[in-house]
């Protein structure tokens, strides 16, 4: 990768962190926006967050989109992107439904 590849990478990562630190703080006070970052804030508009998981997970896709920009090009993903591949990935761990599961241990093998 060129090295002004490089650095617009750093650069919009930069701008992506200092985009989430302030909406995990409050209310965002600035009016100048990259059209990235201006579509990043509509899409988290439309996801919905559990209020008590919200840092955590704003956290997490932080963290997500880090890994993303190191190994390839921006503009970060979206937060309602970061949220189908953790749901497909909590899917895929998730054991095979066996259709009996009471949580009880079955009276023979007692």
């Amino acid at each position: 990768m060129p090295p002004e590849d490089l650095s617009q990478l750093e650069i919009q990562l930069h701008r992506f962190n200092k985009l989430l630190t302030e909406v995990m703080r409050g209310p965002i006070t600035r009016n100048s926006f990259q059209p990235w970052e201006f579509e990043i804030l509509l899409d988290m508009e439309h996801c919905q967050l559990e209020r008590r998981r919200r840092l955590e997970i704003l956290r997490q896709y932080q963290r997500a989109v880090g890994k993303q920009m190191e190994h390839g090009p921006g503009p970060p993903m979206k937060l309602s992107e970061f949220l189908a591949l953790r749901a497909l990935r909590h899917e895929a761990k998730a054991p095979p439904d066996s259709g009996v599961d009471s949580g009880f241990a079955n009276q023979s093998e007692i």
